[in-house]
């Protein structure tokens, strides 16, 4: 229910504990420590997914959707000899926008000091994404002016 697009390596879902409302974890379908693990499929298969879940991001509200991501792995450096193996590699998307390309979430007042709020579900957020075209919406559009351009000869 709360996952948005996958591939035989890769998985984006809307975690349960999601706090902004289009909030997505990616995961490997393996497990892998670190970034650096990767095979060269695995990495083909991360540019596959990520352009596939940003087009939906896009796609939402037609408009270049901003977010913030970032990857937790396995430590590096001095750690490279410890039992690493408890370690997943993930990302986080966490992306402001609410209801449209103009309303954001702000966390303020009781959401920073006590409990955040959720707009929607987990799984109504996944569900949303997923049912998104995997066509950039403004491929479609040139698309669609391309047409109406052939339609008025």
């Amino acid at each position: 229910e709360r996952v948005v697009v996958e591939n035989s390596d890769w998985l984006a879902v809307v975690p349960y504990w999601a706090t902004w409302p289009y909030q997505t974890l990616l995961l490997p379908q393996r497990h892998i420590l670190r970034i650096n693990d990767l095979t060269t499929e695995e990495r083909e298969g991360l540019a596959d997914i990520m352009k596939r879940l940003l087009t939906k991001y896009d796609n939402l509200f037609e408009v270049s959707f901003p977010y913030s991501m970032g990857w937790h792995g396995a430590p590096t450096g001095p750690y490279l000899k410890e039992d690493n193996s408890h370690w997943q590699l993930h990302a986080h998307y966490y992306p402001p926008l609410l209801r449209s390309a103009t309303v954001k979430k702000f966390m303020v007042g009781y959401e920073m000091l006590a409990q955040e709020q959720r707009d929607l579900t987990p799984e109504q957020a996944a569900e949303k994404l997923r049912n998104l075209p995997e066509e950039h919406y403004k491929t479609r559009n040139n698309c669609d002016k391309e047409d109406e351009k052939e339609k008025s000869k």
